[in-house]
């Protein structure tokens, strides 16, 4: 929702900005050509800066997962609400000889050494390429042009076949974590409450602080699904608006799964239900130490 009270609808590959055609166009000489999109990552709706920057809580940001209530700073005294968050109910992955299921997010690349690889980003030697184009992909394998990818395709890479496929929203996590392979590796973890230590054999520890730790130690006491709002009030016991509690916990819950995610930790560790409940998510040979 703008200011003004207007409403726009966009979904994953809209564009924000000043250009006639964006999905929501902005007339402000605050507001770049094309300022931020809308992207579908994995189980996350997320807003991307482009060519322009925005801030949540005065914190200017490059990304940020989308929710109900989130207040955009998308320009200097100029503010975006989201008014609600809808997800599809699948999305698309490719999986192939050598390659489990996993989830295409924004531009990958697939490597073929030392095994088949698709990695979520772009990699300049690589041996085929996958992107989005709004709600389209597209594939160019090795010198080859681009061509349309849709969900029934097969392609070869280096005379290895890939199949374009859907996987239901709820799976999507799971499976792009598996994909990953050492993202999915065991994990021992030990909870202190102002900090927590992730460590994994053969990689250097993680050590977590601040308000992502006390979230992780939590759950780790809890050792069962609970309710988000029982844990945002054990760590913010001095906010009592239901609205702000909500805020802090879900900016603070999403830089958590990025810090993870950039420490090659799944991202889904801590993962959450459609009701409200949140629980720390282990899988086989993960161990955790409670020494809160």
């Amino acid at each position: 929702m703008l200011e003004n009270g207007d409403i726009c609808d966009l979904g994953p590959g809209d564009l924000i900005g000043r250009l006639p055609s964006a999905a929501l166009h902005i007339d402000d000489a605050r507001i770049s050509e094309a300022h931020a999109l809308i992207s579908l990552r994995g189980q996350d709706l997320k807003l991307l800066a482009l060519r322009g920057r925005f801030a949540i809580d005065q914190k200017p940001l490059s990304e940020v997962v989308l929710y109900p209530g989130l207040r955009i700073l998308i320009a200097r005294d100029l503010e975006l609400v989201v008014e609600d968050v809808f997800l599809p109910k699948s999305v698309v992955a490719i999986r192939g000889v050598g390659l489990p299921q996993q989830v295409l997010s924004g531009t990958c690349s697939i490597t073929m050494t030392p095994r088949p690889m698709l990695l979520p980003r772009y990699v300049g030697n690589a041996q085929a390429w996958i992107w989005s184009v709004g709600a389209d992909w597209r594939l160019r394998v090795g010198q080859a042009d681009a061509t349309p990818l849709h969900i029934g395709d097969t392609f070869e890479v280096e005379g290895t076949q890939f199949e374009v496929v859907t996987v239901s929203l709820e799976h999507a996590g799971q499976a792009r974590t598996q994909a990953l392979g050492a993202i999915g590796a065991p994990i021992h973890l030990i909870a202190n409450y102002d900090t927590v230590h992730i460590h994994r054999a053969g990689e250097s520890s993680f050590v977590l602080t601040g308000i992502s730790a006390r979230i992780l130690s939590e759950l780790v006491a809890c050792a069962a699904p609970i309710s988000w709002k029982a844990i945002a009030k054990e760590i913010w016991r001095k906010t009592t608006d239901d609205r702000q509690l909500r805020r802090k916990w879900d900016i603070s819950l999403s830089r958590l799964r990025s810090k993870l995610k950039d420490y090659r930790i799944r991202p889904d560790l801590v993962r959450s239900d459609r009701s409200g409940h949140v629980e720390l998510f282990l899988t086989v040979g993960d161990r955790v130490e409670d020494r809160t």
